[in-house]
């Protein structure tokens, strides 16, 4: 289900017009180009009053704000130079700014996981790790998949031991592809990669995928393996959430997505999730698992993953707390 902020947007888009609309979609991301295109899409009529209500909300939050300095990024720069002069301010600078675009990198953000692969099929795995850290989640683990098993268990490790990398402003996608990213001497190193970042990707893939992957982890380096699953969280790894939490999840889940991800999961999760739901609502997803037939694993292990989304969003906004397991538990 679509949340209303997501349906705002769209109906402000629409009021805009095409072309107001065309400059506003050039400063969004990949993602969010989509979900506001498919809402955009899936948008039949809108009500007068509903219009009005988001054309009002933004011109009071417009109201309500003032840009105090046009170009912030050159703000900060200049202040900072000033105050700590050049070589401590360049090193608090790139902290700053490592969330910019990383020139041609970007351009991978818009293009699918099968056609990014091909680019990087014959880069060394250090490069092709220093490049796809900079990715969403996701969107790495789409691109492993297209790779041999061994390439994308290289690819695998050296993300989970890259401890941070030294991007150089690139041209264009060319030397992106060609050059291993390294900065001069005083540029920071930002914080790509790591455990972590390689245990969300591996969640995101196949069942299958994971145990090969793990597994090649395990044979160089069994306590980064234990490491790495340890920061892992699992679809059965739901019930260790607190009903607070799990209820939280269902406002965003559809119904027709909790069936099909439900009929690879046990019976106690079942019964948790149904725990959480209002009687009718629980009574309508007992009768849907009974009445729905055979599911691809493939489509189970699709529909849990993007329920794992929902949960990896909620827990960065700080709106639930997750762990893999170890001591990094569920509190």
């Amino acid at each position: 289900m679509e949340d209303q902020g997501t349906q705002d947007a769209a109906i402000f888009l629409m009021s805009l017009g095409e072309e107001e609309a065309a400059e506003v979609f050039k400063h969004l991301s990949p993602k969010e180009v989509q979900k506001l295109g498919e809402t955009i899409a899936g948008m039949r009529a809108v009500s007068h009053d509903r219009v009005a209500q988001v054309m009002g909300r933004f011109t009071d939050e417009a109201a309500s704000q003032s840009l105090l300095v046009s170009d912030t990024n050159n703000y900060v720069k200049a202040v900072l130079k000033r105050a700590l002069g050049d070589d401590k301010a360049s090193l608090l600078i790139d902290r700053i700014m490592q969330g910019s675009d990383v020139s041609g990198i970007e351009s991978l953000k818009w293009m699918d996981p099968q056609s990014i692969a091909e680019l990087l099929r014959n880069e060394h795995p250090q490069i092709m790790a220093a490049i796809l850290v900079h990715l969403e989640s996701d969107l790495i683990s789409g691109v492993l998949k297209h790779l041999s098993e061994r390439s994308r268990n290289e690819v695998m490790l050296r993300i989970a031991t890259l401890e941070g990398i030294q991007p150089t402003a690139l041209n264009d996608l060319n030397e992106v592809l060609y050059k291993v990213l390294a900065g001069g001497d005083k540029v920071r190193k930002t914080s790509l990669g790591g455990v972590q970042t390689a245990a969300d990707i591996i969640n995101m893939m196949g069942t299958a995928i994971e145990t090969t992957v793990i597994e090649s982890i395990r044979l160089l380096d069994a306590d980064l393996a234990q490491k790495i699953m340890d920061k892992m969280f699992t679809f059965e790894d739901l019930l260790k959430l607190d009903n607070k939490s799990v209820q939280m999840i269902l406002k965003e889940v559809s119904s027709d997505a909790l069936v099909v991800a439900l009929k690879g999961s046990s019976t106690e999760l079942r019964e948790l999730i149904l725990g959480n739901m209002s009687s009718r609502a629980a009574e309508a997803l007992r009768e849907d698992l009974e009445s729905r037939g055979p599911v691809r694993l493939s489509e189970v292990e699709g529909q849990q993953k993007e329920i794992l989304k929902i949960v990896r969003r909620l827990s960065d906004e700080g709106s639930i707390v997750m762990g893999g397991g170890g001591d990094d538990g569920f509190v």
